[in-house]
């Protein structure tokens, strides 16, 4: 990172009066994203560029209830850190009226390589990502006018934006962008799966020291596709493949016979995309249960048995990569996995948990630890 300014250091100049040293122009000090070269070039709007106060910022709404309309739930209720930003409990989360939400809390993680956002890829930024939970009747249920107000209204607030964007009129703009920027600092590239890849381009013969023997059968299964005649795999690849562990697919995984969720043609209204999900990523995807859009699937176990034994081969749309895919015995009987091979591929999935990033303070709450200024004690 180009420059770095502590967080708390921040809240310390805002709750005293204190100016700092030497005062910046807001909005200017640039942060940048450290990941691997591997993830390639993130994908951050010519009008919203990173920087140390944008996402000071951003952290502090991502954790304040105030976007909600009973000032019950932040983006943190539904997206906890030590669950890789998850639920972490719910098949669907349940918003501030109690009223259970359609589709599973996905993982906010690398999402600054995404090119859509939520399950039906209907949101092409992070900034028009963030207006929907805030609005959603049945999940933050306020219109971003009047989160805008509440903030304005707040004694903290107004020094924040200025320093972030300018100025201290609060505005539904900067609030997402805000939130953004904070969002697309939430990177995961420190898993034992990472210290393998290193050692793997190196040299193949010395990663394999990192994995466990079944671990390394795992990575083999995952990356291979499956030929009767020569080769066990579990083409887990094609939807999954890379070092984010997601293509940005947005796919018919064989789940559904009829639709519920329509998915992606509830976006486009194209009955060729219902049923059609976004594949997301699997770091971190042992910490992420329970499964799918809706979170059917309680344990990774039930989602290979799902793949191996029980797509809906007849399913509308069903992704050609599923139903083309060549069987290890079968053709008729799915991917023809044996348990234990099902199991070597879950202990791969494992090696993707990034300790550092769902421990990281600079992702954290930072309100149990901030003075509100604007609440003076009785």
């Amino acid at each position: 990172m180009k420059q770095r300014i502590t967080f708390f250091s921040l809240l310390a100049v805002l709750a005293f009066g204190c100016k700092p040293e030497a005062e910046t122009i807001p909005g200017t000090t640039a942060l940048e994203l450290n990941a691997p070269k591997s993830f390639g070039k993130p994908v951050i709007p010519a009008d919203n560029p990173t920087t140390v106060e944008g996402v000071q910022l951003g952290r502090m709404l991502f954790y304040e209830k105030k976007l909600s309309g009973d000032n019950s739930m932040s983006c943190g209720t539904c997206h906890q850190q030590k669950h890789a930003f998850t639920d972490g409990s719910n098949a669907v989360s349940l918003g501030i009226d109690g009223k259970p939400g359609t589709r599973n809390s996905m993982s906010l993680v690398n999402m600054a390589w995404s090119t859509s956002y939520t399950w039906d890829g209907g949101a092409k930024t992070l900034e028009q990502q963030a207006r929907i939970p805030i609005e959603s009747q049945v999940e933050m249920h306020q219109n971003m006018q009047q989160a805008a107000r509440k903030l304005q209204n707040s004694a903290h607030y107004p020094p924040l934006f200025r320093r972030a964007f300018g100025n201290e009129k609060i505005t539904e703009e900067n609030i997402l962008k805000a939130l953004a920027q904070f969002e697309r600092t939430l990177i995961s590239a420190d898993s034992r799966y990472d210290a393998f890849k290193k050692e793997y381009d190196k040299t193949k013969d010395n990663s394999k020291a990192i994995f466990s023997d079944d671990e390394y059968k795992g990575f083999v299964l995952f990356n291979n596709h499956p030929d009767p005649n020569s080769m066990r795999g579990a083409d887990c690849m094609h939807c999954h493949g890379g070092d984010l562990f997601t293509t940005q697919v947005i796919t018919n995984n064989g789940l559904d016979l009829t639709f519920k969720d329509p998915g992606k043609g509830g976006i486009t209204g194209n009955r060729f995309d219902e049923g059609k999900f976004k594949a997301t990523t699997l770091r971190n995807i042992a910490l992420t249960a329970p499964y799918m859009h809706d979170g059917r699937f309680k344990t990774l176990e039930e989602v290979l048995d799902h793949y191996n034994e029980h797509v809906v081969r007849n399913s509308p749309n069903l992704d050609p990569e599923i139903s083309g895919a060549s069987n290890n015995h079968d053709p008729v009987k799915g991917l023809g996995l044996t348990a234990r091979e099902k199991q070597q591929i879950i202990a791969f999935l494992k090696t993707l948990t990034d300790e550092k990033f769902v421990t990281n303070p600079e992702f954290s709450d930072p309100f149990p630890n901030f003075a509100d200024p604007s609440k003076k004690s009785k």
